[in-house]
């Protein structure tokens, strides 16, 4: 490591690019063969320390106007939302972004699409997680276990569909509706993952073809681009700490993790406490 030294303050991306392949001097890190995640392809992520190999090509300097919470905040989805609206689905002003689920990377992706002009509609089937949607930018909400057909509501309350369509859960249901609510050559972006016997899920295929939409993956973001991300932050036009539910110790955050897929936790919970 050469470009860094102790005590500096600085982000990890949770997809970190060798920085020497192919993919990675074309700039797309976040799909380099040989990439290190954090707590998935190596230990780390949720402790003091973390190893941080490729650190030249990776850790991104934190500004000194963004605190420390804002900044943990900002980590996994703040800017895996960045690359879904802003960089893979193109959000402009005035169009209409549909975000199915609202766990942290979808209210992440809803807070960062009003920052870039867009109208957000929300979908998700708590309504907890509905109202913070609209306390950071969405103008409607959707809760889907209220409405008959949740493609339909979104198509009607955008005057014909969305532009853009985010799935951020990660389901055969939510990939369906996601594209089902998009007007003719809108835009999917498929983020949410996808696991066991759902990984080859059927799509729509008729639809895609006939109204020449867009199905896009996006996996993580990589760290020459998180700038135009900080610059916002620092702005002030997208604040991720309105985005922290809670803070807990390690041990706490150890009980949070294994609760996730019960979707308990609201917003952003940050492990802040190490001893």
């Amino acid at each position: 490591m050469r470009r860094w030294k102790r005590g500096d303050r600085v982000i990890l991306p949770v997809v970190s690019g060798c920085g020497r392949c192919r993919d990675c001097l074309a700039g797309d890190h976040q799909v380099c063969r040989d990439q290190f995640q954090p707590g998935f392809t190596g230990w780390g992520a949720f402790a003091q320390y973390v190893a941080a190999p490729y650190a030249d090509a990776n850790l991104v300097a934190v500004p000194d106007s963004i605190n420390d919470l804002a900044a943990a905040a900002i980590g996994c989805r703040v800017t895996t939302a960045f690359r879904v609206v802003a960089q893979q689905g193109r959000a402009a002003a005035g169009e209409w972004v549909a975000i199915h689920a609202c766990g942290g990377v979808g209210l992440s992706a809803v807070m960062i699409a009003a920052a870039c002009g867009a109208n957000v509609v929300a979908v998700d089937i708590d309504p907890e997680r509905l109202a913070l949607a609209k306390s950071v930018g969405a103008v409607h909400g959707v809760n889907a276990r209220e409405v008959n057909n949740v493609a339909e509501a979104v198509c009607d309350l955008t005057d014909g569909g969305a532009h853009l369509s985010v799935d951020a859960l990660g389901s055969p249901e939510t990939c369906r509706n996601s594209i089902l609510s998009l007007r003719r050559r809108g835009r999917h972006i498929q983020v949410g993952l996808m696991l066991g016997g759902d990984q080859n899920t059927p799509l729509p295929v008729d639809r895609l073809i006939a109204w020449e939409l867009e199905l896009v993956g996006s996996h993580a973001m990589a760290a020459h681009t998180f700038p135009e991300l900080l610059s916002m932050v620092e702005l002030g036009r997208i604040d991720p700490a309105n985005l922290i539910h809670r803070t807990v110790d390690l041990e706490e955050g150890a009980r949070v993790l294994e609760r996730l897929d019960s979707f308990e936790e609201l917003g952003f919970t940050i492990i802040d406490r190490f001893d």
